[in-house]
């Protein structure tokens, strides 16, 4: 009866902590598609001036 009664407290507890957690967005697949983009677009600048700073 002791182990039901710390299995269910674990579970509330849990389940009150782990949602408040996580966090909310309300981004459309297309902002969420232009970030990647603008992210890939900065990641492949950055290494052109990588490049750029070896060879030169």
């Amino acid at each position: 009866m002791k182990k039901l009664f710390y299995i269910f407290l674990f579970s509330f507890t849990m389940s009150l902590v782990l949602p408040s957690c996580r966090e909310k967005k309300n981004d459309s697949i297309e902002d969420v598609a232009d970030d990647v983009g603008d992210a890939v677009d900065d990641a492949a600048d950055e290494v052109g001036d990588a490049v750029d700073d070896v060879v030169h």
